[in-house]
């Protein structure tokens, strides 16, 4: 056992009576409560927590006071956001889902006691866990533990949007990640956490190039640490004039094959549509917290027949969801991750904080007084 599991199994032993958990009480009010536990059921588990990185995207917007389910009521059935009371209301009691824990206890035989894994309940010190509720993923021996905070959730979302790629290509005979990027050229919108995993996913199934836009500085550093081309966008020379000149496919045919869009703003969207190809598509990750005003539909998406498609963890594209599950792209992020790991962990992991000071490193965040690309809290010695 190391050092940090050690500790983390001392600080949450059965024998304690409560676990503590980060709350935000309302915008920009972030705390810690401590949570009575309950006696363990038979058939559950319960994880001690060793660490859980910080989403900039989802649980900032909670922070902020910005997601849209504190706003509306999202009908499940229409698939709508609707008037009527709020899906989401203060406190928000379960923020984060990039866990990593030991188990501590367990009442299932499905569930090994001192095992490691990678599972989705929040910034707390301990979860007791339903291995058929929860999503549950072991960690293999020889991966670092730090990087299975992306096993669960993070890593998935990227996958699922090569998944996206594939099936725009293939439709439903899409047999692997590579049918959408091996010798293609990509470009990647952003250098935050998700773009750079979308990034060396697409370098490791095969695809011809791949150039992340981003105009932070620190970003573009990091993803040329890992090997892999970024350009400004908001440089003297235009970024799409520069690839569309690059790429040439045939007469009045230039541009990127496929673009993932992976910055939550509209001018990120605009930018990704006018590096496309004719007639390709945009595979959207992003989430847009403040709507997309300046996206202008005249312009390129109009005159060059493009076509933009979600691609959310929420559901794999049509038709492949009896070969493509979760678990299948939780296994895609642990192949990336042994093989990229030293490399990920050096240059995306930006700071690790205490889990007593989540309150502070999130509105920090949020306020954007502070800027990491990937923070995670630490629950013992690093």
């Amino acid at each position: 056992m190391t050092e940090a599991r050690a500790a983390a199994a001392r600080a949450h032993s059965p024998g304690e009576q409560a676990d503590r958990a980060v709350v935000v009480e309302g915008p920009g009010r972030v705390t810690v409560r401590e949570e009575p536990r309950t006696p363990l059921p038979a058939g559950a588990f319960r994880v001690t927590t060793l660490f859980s990185g910080v989403s900039a995207g989802t649980e900032l917007s909670y922070v902020k006071g910005t997601n849209p389910f504190l706003a509306e009521r999202w009908d499940t059935g229409l698939g709508l956001f609707v008037p009527g009371d709020p899906d989401a209301g203060y406190p928000i009691t379960r923020l984060g889902y990039m866990e990593v824990g030991t188990v501590a206890e367990s009442r299932t035989p499905a569930i090994r006691v001192g095992g490691t894994v990678a599972m989705t309940y929040g910034h707390r010190t301990g979860y007791a866990g339903d291995p058929i509720a929860d999503r549950v993923i072991p960690l293999p021996a020889d991966l670092d533990p730090l990087l299975g905070i992306y096993v669960a959730h993070m890593g998935p979302i990227c996958a699922n949007g090569l998944l996206h790629a594939a099936a725009d290509a293939h439709g439903p005979g899409v047999r692997s990640l590579s049918d959408g990027v091996r010798g293609r050229q990509v470009v990647v919108i952003g250098a935050g956490v998700v773009a750079l995993l979308t990034a060396l996913l697409s370098r490791r199934h095969g695809a011809a190039s791949v150039v992340l836009l981003d105009p932070t500085p620190r970003r573009r550093a990091a993803a040329r640490a890992l090997g892999l081309e970024a350009l400004d966008p908001e440089g003297p020379e235009d970024v799409a004039a520069i690839l569309k000149t690059r790429w040439r496919h045939a007469p009045g045919d230039r541009g990127a094959d496929v673009v993932f869009q992976c910055r939550g703003q509209a001018a990120a969207l605009h930018l990704a549509l006018r590096v496309t190809r004719p007639q390709a598509t945009v595979i959207d990750l992003a989430f847009y917290q403040e709507g997309a005003a300046e996206l202008r539909l005249g312009a390129e998406f109009h005159h060059n027949g493009l076509g933009i498609r979600c691609a959310q963890i929420g559901r794999v594209p049509r038709g492949l969801s009896p070969a493509w599950d979760r678990e299948r792209l939780s296994a895609e992020t642990i192949d990336l991750l042994r093989a990229d790991g030293p490399a990920i962990r050096e240059h995306l992991v930006t700071a690790m904080v205490p889990f007593e000071n989540a309150p502070e490193l999130l509105t920090d965040l949020a306020a954007r007084r502070r800027h990491e690309l990937q923070a995670v809290l630490i629950f013992g010695p690093a």
